[in-house]
């Protein structure tokens, strides 16, 4: 470090102070700050008071003291710098994480503070001070850090220069603090009782524009309010406008006493204080932000650590080489301290390789919430979602779902949840999540789990209106409180347990339900004695946890027809806005955009002759380009939809004939397909790159054709050559993959078409056709695509590719992985000083990306055995790896229209075939055996109980008796046995149905004579005499425990 001394440092200014006060927009989030604080020490309790001063700024001093762990000097002088925090852990649950907290909330809420702690046998101040920073003119930041001992108040300070420093940083204090005495100053630390524990004072508050404190402290003593805000707006919820309430809902599980200015604050379970709470179970793999800068942290730490461990070992290894068996003793000291260091790095370096894989292993986990929702039932205008991270409150009602469209569903409706900072990340003021994208996922998951409660809860089935008016919310005005009727005071009492914490122990205790319990204050002191129940009525019973009862999201299936048609929507709407968008031209000038205003006026409508054939729309000449407009202008004149339909539309046409095409012609015709010679090609073209075209529709044609055409069954054909015209002008595009290629549109090929065809087929105007006799494949269309540097997208040079070689559209079988698949070639590569190369597109993957290149001569490729037409024998020659010296032949006669085999046809092989002629045929075998044995898993697992056949008989049948097996007779009786299976299901049912209605009356019957009792028994109870719901049973439960009480504690009779 000593050499870096003379280099330049970055700087800290006072000015920061204020910049990184800011970050705190809500003013109880800074107030907030010094409470935690006091949390993460350990606090049991924390006063927040005010001192009136009319010497600083805003008339009063803001004190929070504690009684926690404190801060010894060295601590106390971390607590400067700024970022550093020693609450940084893998497993920590405290909340403050970035060492700002202190300096950010104290610094929002006044100008200047000073910090007293006490800790063990020392106690130290720590003065940081806009003020003096200011009135003595210093950029950089200084905060004094005295500190003394305990018993003889002495400072710590030996040195001369210490002892300096300590009257210098006194002098600061005492001159812009609000204590001109040391003695002044040391009755602060006489305000912390016990041995620990830290007082903050902030002073010079921050103020408004009218001069007046933003914290009030004034209005009401027991309070400290915001000053800006109108106590009468009902659209502030209290917890906004008092910090009282807001330290009530800070903590999810409070368990600190927070007094504000000597009263304590009643501090609230939100589980407690819902109606019909339920919790929800959420399981997400989303949140991975957080755990993938842990376990990259937790790498780079491992990695470190790993590193140390091997140079100290690589030390203690030379070392020990260097000191022999016969050493000295100091020299045998260090290797032993060398070796036992090595050791605790090793140690250390393999926990933390541990704990690194155990986060990489986590990252694929799911993260799971626990979703808690409850109906509000004592002020329902207050309802929304609280956001809790590690247990402090971050977000507070956040409006999800249904409640942000205004209306009645779902509102009143209160929810929690408390997310760990493995899932979620909160800024540094704590009033926000660093992921917005993630928080947004988890509000909108919240949404969905709240519709899911609100079905469970059954209000919109009884009626929301005559639910709240239950608890006596009779106004329809929504915001308006609820009645203060004793009955219904009574009957919201009731739903709600009435829960308080001990101030003893901390723990919280259920008291039972008792009239004289409504609207009674319990005193601030109440402990464990003065609960009623006997079992918990001391600080050693174990605390109960509240008991929520646990729903599930019932995900609503939709069905084939609703998925169908959300899908041709978002076709529709996806169309629309890709219409728009081509609609859209882009003016670069003011003068561009007028003379483009002036060119698409509209014209006087001009008397055209009706067009009745494809052919002629075709023919409509394209628009003459006005030289008189700008280059931009002129092409996007020539754009205009009104001329060219949309490539979108042409494509529609083109797969809705293919369809037509294919839908026309018998399957076994297309498998069968006869291919025609094709005239070869004079001229070599670029490589044809295909584009399959998908069916989108299966409409019929009701046009006829005038012309006759020679029939002939679709094919599946080898390569065309199509015949190429002069090519226009290219176009550069982009492809998939992100190069820039030029695009050139390649004409089709014409083809001699069925009958059937000739129906669905568009009328080609004469000049396009050609003479040839050529069957080429239906095609949506046809591009030639070559890169900027002459390499086509598959890969091969250009100069290479011999579109006209004999070899085109030879059928051959390739070897991928270990086993041959059947397929075709479509271009061969044949100059250069290398082998002959042959691209093979395959049958089963006709798709441009699985076309892959052999060598002819390679062992991975071969010519498939074609059986001669009279049988025998197939030469070996057939199955022979095709060779240069050789041109690839196919021993067999010459393929003609009526003895073409079908390219997915299998020949079968003579018994007399050599084994390695008939490989292929085994495998055709064994495929035979796989149906066979699914065939007869099926017929096992569908038999009917009656069937004159067992499992057994099924599973030895052999392939010719499984062809002649009675199908139809087999499900027949499988119908009718499922049906008198059905049949009785239901007859069962309807006696269960019964059953359950028999029942469902006595039990309304019971409850009304139960109701009417009740009311004979006392008639202050309020419930209806005709009432026959779950009321009455709550009733009678209350009832029966009331008198079990009683009984209890009432004296025994001698």
């Amino acid at each position: 470090m000593a050499q870096y001394s003379g280099l330049s440092r970055a700087q800290l200014t006072f000015d920061y102070l204020h910049t990184n006060s800011t970050t705190h927009e809500f003013l109880f989030g800074a107030l907030a700050e010094l409470v935690d604080n006091a949390r993460d020490a350990g606090a049991t309790k924390i006063h927040v008071y005010t001192v009136p001063k009319r010497e600083v700024r805003g008339g009063y001093l803001l004190c929070f003291l504690d009684d926690g762990e404190g801060m010894d000097p060295g601590e106390a002088a971390s607590v400067i710098q700024f970022g550093k925090s020693s609450k940084r852990a893998a497993d920590s649950q405290m909340i403050g994480q970035y060492g700002n907290g202190l300096k950010s909330g104290s610094m929002r809420i006044g100008k200047d503070f000073i910090l007293f702690t006490k800790k063990g046998n020392t106690k130290s101040i720590v003065f940081l001070s806009r003020t003096f920073h200011q009135e003595e003119k210093i950029e950089e930041v200084i905060v004094p850090l005295p500190s003394w001992e305990v018993d003889s108040n002495r400072p710590i300070a030996k040195s001369a220069k210490q002892q300096e420093k300590y009257l210098t940083e006194i002098d600061i204090i005492t001159k812009y603090s609000p204590f001109k005495t040391e003695q002044e100053i040391h009755e602060q630390f006489d305000k912390i009782d016990g041995e620990s524990g830290t007082l903050v004072i902030v002073y010079h508050m921050m103020l408004l524009d009218n001069g007046d404190p933003e914290l009030d402290v004034t209005a009401d003593p027991v309070d400290i309010l915001m000053a800006n805000v109108d106590k009468d707006d009902d659209s502030v919820p209290p917890e906004k406008r008092s910090f009282r309430a807001y330290t009530a809902v800070l903590y999810i599980e409070p368990r600190m006493k927070i007094y504000i200015n000597g009263n304590k604050v009643c501090t609230r379970r939100l589980a407690s204080c819902l109606y019909k709470p339920k919790m929800y179970k959420y399981s997400s793999n989303r949140f991975k932000t957080r755990s993938e800068k842990e376990a990259t942290k937790a790498f780079h730490e491992a990695q470190i650590a790993e590193e140390k461990a091997r140079d100290a070992e690589s030390k203690a290894r030379d070392l020990q080489n260097k000191v022999g068996p016969v050493a000295p003793k100091d020299q045998r000291v260090a290797l032993r301290q060398a070796q036992a260091q090595a050791e605790i790095l090793r140690n250390d370096a393999d926990l933390k390789k541990e704990i690194a894989e155990t986060k990489k292993r986590s990252l694929k986990e799911p993260k799971v919430l626990n979703f808690v929702f409850g109906m509000n039932i004592e002020k329902r205008r207050l309802d929304g979602m609280f956001i809790y991270n590690c247990s402090r409150l971050i977000r507070m009602y956040e409006c999800v779902g249904p409640q942000t469209e205004g209306g009645v569903n779902c509102s009143g409706v209160l929810g929690f949840v408390d997310v760990p900072y493995l899932v979620l990340e909160p800024t540094h003021n704590k009033q926000n999540f660093a992921d917005a994208k993630e928080y947004r996922h988890l509000l909108r998951a919240m949404g969905d789990y709240l519709v899911q409660y609100w079905k469970d809860v059954g209000i919109a089935q009884q009626g929301v209106t005559k639910f709240w008016e239950n608890f006596g919310y009779l106004s329809p005005n929504w915001k308006d409180n609820p009645s203060e009727d004793p009955k219904f005071k009574r009957k919201r009492a009731m739903q709600l347990p009435l829960t308080i914490q001990c101030d003893q122990c901390l723990k919280w205790r259920t008291l039972p339900f008792s009239a004289s319990n409504i609207n009674k204050e319990f005193p601030e002191t109440w402990n464990c004695n003065m609960n009623p129940d006997t079992q918990r009525n001391r600080c050693s019973a174990a605390e109960v946890r509240q008991n929520i009862p646990q729903g599930f999201l019932k995900k609503e299936t939709k069905s084939a027809e609703e998925k169908s048609q959300k899908l041709l929507d978002d076709i529709t709407r996806k169309t629309r806005e890709l219409e728009k968008l081509q609609n859209v031209k882009t003016v670069t000038s003011r003068q561009q955009a007028n003379v483009l205003a002036r060119s698409t006026r509209p014209e006087p409508a001009r008397a055209s002759p009706p067009t009745t054939s494809i052919s002629a729309r075709k023919s409509v000449s394209k628009p003459t380009p006005r030289l008189d407009l700008p280059p931009p202008v002129r092409q996007a004149a020539m754009r205009r939809p009104s001329q060219a339909p949309p490539v979108q539309q042409r494509r529609a046409s083109m797969e809705e004939k293919t369809l037509l095409r294919t839908k026309s012609t018998p399957t076994n015709q297309r498998r069968d397909s006869v291919e025609a010679p094709t005239q070869r090609q004079a001229t070599k073209t670029l490589p044809v790159k295909r584009q399959s075209s998908a069916p989108v529709s299966t409409s019929t044609r009701t046009e006829t054709r005038k012309e006759t055409k020679v029939a002939a069954p679709p094919p599946k054909p080898k390569t065309p050559q199509p015949k190429v015209s002069p090519a226009p002008e290219p176009s550069p595009q982009k492809t998939p993959t992100g190069r820039k290629v030029l695009t050139v549109p390649a004409k089709r090929a014409s083809s001699a078409t069925s009958p059937d065809e000739s129906e669905s087929e568009e009328e080609v105007p004469p000049k396009k056709r050609r003479a040839s006799t050529t069957v080429a494949a239906p095609k949506e269309e046809e591009f030639m695509e070559v890169t900027q540097n002459g390499v086509p997208e598959n890969g091969a040079p250009e100069n290479g590719l011999d579109v006209d070689s004999e070899d085109i559209g030879k059928k051959v079988e390739a070897k991928i992985d270990g086993n041959w698949y059947s397929g075709e070639v479509v271009a061969t590569n044949t100059k250069g000083a290398g082998p002959v190369r042959w691209k093979v597109k395959f049958d089963k993957y006709p798709r441009d990306k699985y076309d892959k290149w052999y060598d002819m001569d390679s062992a991975d490729l071969r010519v498939p055995p074609v059986a001669p037409t009279g049988g025998g024998k197939i030469p070996e020659a057939a199955l022979a790896p095709v060779s240069p010296a050789r041109p690839p032949q196919v021993v067999s006669p010459a393929p003609s229209a009526s003895s073409v085999r079908s390219e997915e046809s299998v020949p079968e092989a003579s018994s007399t075939t050599k084994p390695d002629a008939v490989s292929s045929y085994a495998q055709t075998q064994q495929n035979y055996e796989a149906i066979s044995a699914g065939y007869r898993t099926c017929l096992r697992y569908f038999l009917p109980p009656s069937w004159i056949m067992d499992k057994e008989k099924i599973g030895q049948m052999s392939i010719e008796e499984l062809g002649n097996f009675p199908l139809d007779d087999f499900f027949d009786h499988y119908e009718k046995g499922l049906r008198k299976l059905v049949s009785n299901f239901q007859s069962q049912a309807d006696a269960k149905e019964k059953e359950a209605e028999a029942a469902k009356a006595k039990l309304s019957n019971n409850r009304k004579m139960n109701a009417k009792l009740l009311k004979t028994i006392n008639e202050d109870i309020d419930i209806d005499p005709e009432a026959d719901g779950d009321e009455v049973d709550e009733l009678l439960a209350e009832c029966v425990r009331q008198a079990e009480q009683e009984r209890m504690h009432s004296p025994a009779e001698p």
